[in-house]
């Protein structure tokens, strides 16, 4: 699993760590019921504290999107998968919201939406 952190970001090294696995589940690099490092192992390839990586953890339990079995260690959880879907639909249409008002006030058709759109696609692959 790879995470990266930056020490000279603005964000929480716990929230990287929160935003990196829920990216590596969204993206599914982790899967449903996969086992996440232990704390200690992820906070030494990270070279961090031990208390950053358990704030971590208990964050991402807490939204659901881990389970932590004591004895066993950290899983994906089943329904953080769909959590983090539903979540990332709901930011689409919050900006296809502020996209289409745009487009209202610019005048542009929906023809002029769909090409600016795929050339974004195009450049991002």
């Amino acid at each position: 699993m790879e995470i990266f952190i930056s020490n000279s970001s603005n964000i929480p090294i716990y929230d990287q760590i929160c935003k990196s696995i829920k990216d590596l589940i969204i993206s599914g690099k982790l899967e449903s019921g996969e086992a996440l490092p232990s704390i200690r192992t992820l906070a030494k390839d990270l070279r961090i504290s031990v208390i950053t990586t358990k704030r971590a953890y208990e964050e991402l339990e807490r939204e659901g999107y881990i389970d932590t079995i004591p004895g066993k260690g950290c899983f994906v959880a089943e329904r953080g998968i769909e959590m983090l879907k539903e979540a990332n639909l709901m930011k689409i249409e919050e900006h296809m919201q502020i996209i289409a008002k745009l487009a209202i006030s610019s005048h542009l058709t929906n023809d002029d939406l769909i090409e600016m759109f795929r050339t974004l696609l195009k450049e991002d692959s």
